[in-house]
């Protein structure tokens, strides 16, 4: 399914390069942290990283509406959470973090809490983060970058911008266990994460 989406991006012109030096074991939880541009930033990092089994921490909003996306966010283990409502949210996440740590499969976060419609970052929100790292111990941190998604959408949905080219740059891996302040992790993640965007 995501890859046939991505067949459908490349009748716009829409070109997409994975760069990922790191051989990441499969094996093991993984929490992949990344900026937010577009829709168009989930297909392709779900069929490039489809051995590491991403599972998305969602709005819930996007539940519903959107084919494909929709019924795979209901069905694939992702997180669907309500913003406006932490008595459903917080459950939900540590929910998915135990879910996580025990598949060994992979959660996804876009800390910036939505998407970047010009290409430039919002900070990001630690909440999220700090619950999957009290859930996922075990995990290696993944930060990702993207890049030139959100041209896809720079009319809006019509007319859909042609000739993209979208980048996703995998960074290091970061042993959670090593790092005793939690802060620190997030600040260096997001620090690597932003300092590869382009503007």
């Amino acid at each position: 399914m995501q890859l046939a989406l991505m067949r459908c991006a490349n009748i716009l012109g829409t070109r997409f390069s994975f760069y990922n030096e790191h051989n990441i074991d499969t094996n093991q939880p993984l929490i992949i942290v990344s900026n937010h541009q577009s829709l168009h930033d989930i297909y392709p990092l779900t069929w490039y990283m489809r051995k590491q089994h991403p599972k998305f921490i969602s709005k819930i909003e996007l539940g519903k509406g959107i084919p494909s996306v929709s019924y795979n966010l209901r069905h694939g283990g992702a997180a669907l959470i309500d913003r406006k409502n932490p008595r459903q949210s917080l459950p939900a996440l540590m929910n998915f973090g135990a879910y996580i740590e025990k598949t060994k499969h992979s959660a996804v976060i876009f800390p910036e809490g939505t998407r970047s419609k010009n290409g430039y970052p919002r900070p990001f929100q630690t909440k999220g983060l700090e619950i999957l790292f009290k859930k996922i111990p075990s995990a290696l941190v993944v930060p990702v970058t993207i890049n030139n998604s959100w041209k896809i959408l720079r009319y809006g949905k019509f007319p859909l911008g042609l000739g993209t080219h979208i980048t996703f740059t995998v960074h290091k891996p970061l042993k959670l266990a090593t790092f005793v302040d939690k802060k620190e992790l997030i600040n260096m993640v997001e620090t690597t994460v932003k300092s590869h965007i382009q503007h």
